[in-house]
């Protein structure tokens, strides 16, 4: 295996020279840099990423933990995160807790043991003592979890008043909301709070479908629509906490003949790319999600240069409105 020292003596610089390039230190000519990278493409040389991570006291890795990459909106998130942290020079190590909470405490250790520089939970369980016991970087997506950790999140109170205005603009008279379960302290849950105001300051009969802590099964979503739109058939106006649920209600709305919008106007959450893709095209509150994912990497980046962030980190959200309503 060649080491530092060949690739100093075949680029004809001292072992100190390479160490800066490989360590991006100090003031390297663009001739010097090339030289040592030609050096190091020629041996095959590979860096031991340990040996620097030591010396530099950084990994340039974040941890990243998510539900379930399989559901489009982390999907999306992840995509964003991994480009976004690439174009600050780390690398993502990316973890599926599938909603289990041992799991996720094993991914903390993993990722504590590997040195990462910080970690980004999206993760939706209800075990979030570890993440105040670490000391290293964290930032959280769309939960609060103390005064101390730094969340990104977007205007869900505000995203929950536009749809329920948008249905009654529309001239829905009684109207429901699908959401996750509100047991879990999460920052969506102001979605619901919005939904409920808006429809109690305007007396319109509302319902509200929780789904369990640990779902995000199509099956189940239709199931508890399905039972829903069967016992309030009068309903005529759906709020769903995803796009994917929306989906889950267009396919009950079929199955017990309610033409959409005539009947059923409905409205998803996130506008992840599946609701301008499905037939009707779905009316969704946009989350700016390149935006959010975008700033979880650089309030890392700012936690690990020491540089004082602010805890709380709310974008804006927007109402795209297609076929469904």
């Amino acid at each position: 295996m060649p080491t530092i020292r060949d690739v100093a003596e075949r680029a004809g610089v001292s072992v100190t020279t390479v160490s800066r390039v490989l360590n991006n230190r100090g003031y390297i000519s663009e001739a010097t840099r090339r030289k040592v990278y030609q050096a190091m493409e020629e041996l095959d040389y590979q860096p031991n990423e340990v040996a620097r991570s030591l010396f530099r006291k950084r990994s340039n890795i974040i941890g990243l933990i998510v539900p379930t990459v399989a559901h489009p909106f982390f999907a999306e998130l992840t995509a964003y995160v991994e480009a976004y942290a690439y174009a600050h020079g780390y690398k993502v190590l990316l973890c599926n807790s599938e909603l289990d909470a041992s799991k996720e405490q094993e991914y903390i250790w993993m990722l504590r043991r590997n040195q990462v520089d910080g970690i980004i939970m999206a993760s939706h369980t209800l075990e979030v003592e570890e993440y105040k016991k670490l000391s290293l970087p964290v930032v959280t997506f769309d939960r609060f979890i103390s005064n101390r950790i730094p969340y990104v999140t977007s205007d869900n109170y505000q995203g929950g008043k536009m749809a329920v205005e948008l249905l009654l603009q529309r001239g829905c008279r009684k109207i429901a909301h699908m959401c996750g379960s509100l047991d879990l302290d999460m920052l969506a849950n102001q979605r619901h709070r919005a939904f409920m105001d808006v429809a109690e300051e305007r007396q319109v009969p509302y319902f509200t479908v929780e789904t369990d802590i640990n779902v995000f099964e199509m099956g189940k979503y239709e199931k508890l629509l399905e039972d829903l739109l069967t016992q309030e058939p009068e309903i005529d106006g759906l709020f769903l906490n995803s796009d994917i649920m929306a989906i889950a209600a267009m396919k009950v709305c079929r199955k017990l003949g309610k033409r959409i919008p005539e009947d059923m106007k409905i409205i998803g959450y996130d506008d992840v790319s599946l609701a301008s893709l499905v037939s009707p095209q779905i009316t969704s509150v946009r989350q700016p999600l390149a935006e959010m994912s975008e700033l979880s990497v650089k309030l890392i980046e700012d936690l690990v240069e020491g540089r004082r962030v602010q805890v709380e980190n709310c974008l804006p959200v927007e109402l795209m409105e297609r076929e469904t309503t």
